[in-house]
């Protein structure tokens, strides 16, 4: 079997998404002729998070240590060479096909009770492509007998087809910059001096959470977007519950080239995220999941321009 088990393929009309069984992450999506999310293969491990889902948290848990009213938790350290949790309990485990249809596809998987994790939680992901794009839904509900903090992320790697990613433009919705110290906070929120509104990206390092995500148009959608020097781009839209982002700019990413040969490549992951880094110890924009009752959260990707 693949590292990534099954691929699935779904598609409709210029709209292409592929997603994995294993961690049910989003494995690459084409619409308008252009790649939007950056792809990887199904025979090896998803570099550098590529598309993972982020749950039961997104981002990190200092020490994989936490408290759920007063008692202590100890979560595995996922992150061993900073002695963290990172990015939940859902990347590297299969997950259940639910429906498939040719635009459509449906997966779940449950993080179950565990060291750390107190109460088994059931994530259901619909992925759906069409003329708008990329949509996925989110499902979550709590299995257990007790309320349990829950936050939710996604990790693609956007793409304006070929366009190299120093020469394209950065526009975040956000209005703060957490500080951190070694990926954690250190600090709280910080008014950006100045927002990223076309900001080009050539030169920029970052590996930065932010907040303050909020919409602008009158749709009620947050957006962030990534624009080649042609005017055309890829916008990741979300519902305001994804009040956090975090942008991440390896310069090594694995990408296959022209010829075939991998090599490492500028790549830039926009986020989005229901809480911070830490959540589960500061608490900030934890969604508190009632034993029974579900929570649906939606966001997507689309062509522009």
């Amino acid at each position: 079997m693949d590292a990534c088990g099954e691929r699935f393929v779904i598609v409709s009309g210029d709209s292409r998404a592929e997603v994995d069984e294993v961690g049910g992450g989003l494995a690459g999506f084409v619409q308008g002729g252009r790649v939007r999310v950056e792809p990887h293969s199904p025979t090896a491990r998803p570099a550098k998070g590529s598309g993972a889902v982020l749950a039961p948290w997104p981002n990190r848990v200092r020490g994989g240590r936490w408290s759920l009213r007063g008692a202590r938790q100890q979560l595995a350290l996922t992150e061993p060479g900073a002695g963290n949790a990172i990015h939940g309990l859902l990347r590297h485990v299969p997950w259940t096909l639910v429906d498939r249809a040719g635009d459509r596809l449906v997966l779940a998987a449950v993080a179950a009770a565990q060291p750390g994790w107190p109460q088994p939680v059931r994530i259901r992901i619909t992925y759906t492509v069409g003329a708008g794009g990329l949509g996925v839904e989110t499902e979550v509900e709590n299995l257990g007998s007790a309320p349990v903090p829950f936050g939710l992320g996604f990790h693609p790697y956007l793409r304006v087809g070929d366009v190299p990613a120093d020469d394209l433009e950065l526009t975040l919705a956000a209005r703060t910059r957490l500080p951190l110290r070694d990926q954690l906070p250190d600090g709280p929120p910080e008014p950006l001096e100045r927002p990223f509104a076309g900001t080009p990206l050539a030169g920029l390092e970052l590996d930065d959470a932010f907040g303050g995500c909020v919409p602008v148009e009158g749709d009620g959608l947050v957006r962030h977007r990534v624009v080649a020097p042609d005017g055309g781009g890829t916008e990741l839209w979300a519902e305001p519950a994804f009040g956090w982002v975090q942008v991440f700019t390896p310069a090594d990413f694995p990408r296959h080239g022209p010829d075939g040969a991998l090599a490492g490549a500028r790549a830039v992951a926009v986020e989005p995220m229901t809480c911070p880094p830490d959540a589960l110890n500061s608490g900030t924009d934890l969604i508190e999941l009632i034993p029974g009752e579900a929570q649906v959260l939606h966001w997507g990707i689309t062509a522009t321009g």
